[in-house]
């Protein structure tokens, strides 16, 4: 048989957003012991007061603030240079039988120069490309018969190099966006391969982005 808090520990290490939410002090104890009652309940197969439970989650609050300290700021400090790059151009088309063909062809163009930047995702229904904007006229005449759906100018990247530890540990890229939210940062794009994470934003914003990015590592979670 399971004690109370061990129930209550299992529900709430299910859902790491409602772990930091706890551990923060910005939740009700009340109200989410409310909540998850009737689990709590059927988990003991009895049935238990909100008292007990709020008492549960009094005695779990300081343990689950320092586990996700201790995991994200090991991350967060191990992040490597920030490299910023500018005007980019965002270009999303719809999905067709010659859009891979289109792609290659500028693949070909821009194989040997190392200056542009490049980078596509592919959707179930539409293909999003963010590219240097000296190649903006190869790209109207490459694509001139695929349907452009979207186009922004005047774009930055922001890319972050990754510890190995990154993959292993939840909340990394959910502590960085936070981070940007907060500051009224509006990001476009989210760019990442496993061990790099890069956000497209406006040109405007992307002084107060790299600001943001560049505290982190020196920061107190």
């Amino acid at each position: 048989m399971i004690t109370i808090s061990e129930a209550v520990n299992e529900i709430v290490s299910r859902k790491p957003f409602l772990e930091e939410t706890l551990a923060s002090g910005l939740l009700n104890l009340s109200s989410l012991a409310r909540e998850i009652q009737p689990e709590v309940s059927t988990k003991l197969n009895k049935d238990v007061k909100q008292g007990a439970i709020v008492m549960a989650l009094k005695r779990l609050k300081p343990t689950i603030n320092f586990q996700i300290n201790l995991r994200v700021k090991k991350v967060i400090g191990l992040l490597g240079d920030i490299i910023v790059r500018s005007n980019l151009i965002d270009y999303t088309y719809r999905n067709s039988d010659t859009l891979i063909d289109c792609q290659t062809k500028l693949l070909q163009q821009i194989s040997s120069r190392k200056e542009i930047f490049y980078a596509f995702s592919q959707g179930i229904y539409e293909t999003t490309i963010v590219m240097s904007d000296v190649m903006h006229d190869k790209v109207s005449e490459i694509f001139e018969n695929e349907l452009l759906t979207y186009k922004i100018s005047n774009l930055s990247s922001i890319t972050i190099k990754l510890p190995e530890e990154n993959a292993q540990v939840y909340g990394i890229y959910y502590h960085i966006l936070k981070k940007l939210a907060y500051e009224g940062i509006n990001i476009l794009e989210i760019i990442s391969t496993t061990h790099e994470f890069t956000v497209i934003v406006n040109d405007q914003d992307v002084d107060s982005a790299f600001s943001v990015l560049k505290r982190l590592k020196h920061e107190d979670l």
